[in-house]
């Protein structure tokens, strides 16, 4: 599982999914989660701009990243 450092309370999924590069623009990570291929701790999210915080899960296609934030390191 991969793992994503977020240095804010939260991150929007459609912009989670561009940092990824998951999708490529915003355009195709809203078409992502408007046909249901975007998962958030194990439901299908239908919220572009749904919050994502520390300790989510995201899964598209097979992949699977957590979401983690500078406070849980320690930094």
């Amino acid at each position: 599982m991969k793992t994503f450092k977020i240095k804010e309370e939260y991150i929007q999924l459609d912009q989670l999914l561009k940092a990824l590069r998951i999708a490529n623009s915003g355009g195709i990570a809203h078409l992502m989660v408007d046909d249901g291929m975007v998962k958030v701790n194990g439901f299908v999210e239908v919220r572009r701009r749904a919050k994502i915080r520390a300790n989510d899960i995201i899964e598209v296609e097979g992949v699977k990243v957590k979401v983690i934030s500078d406070e849980l390191l320690g930094d």
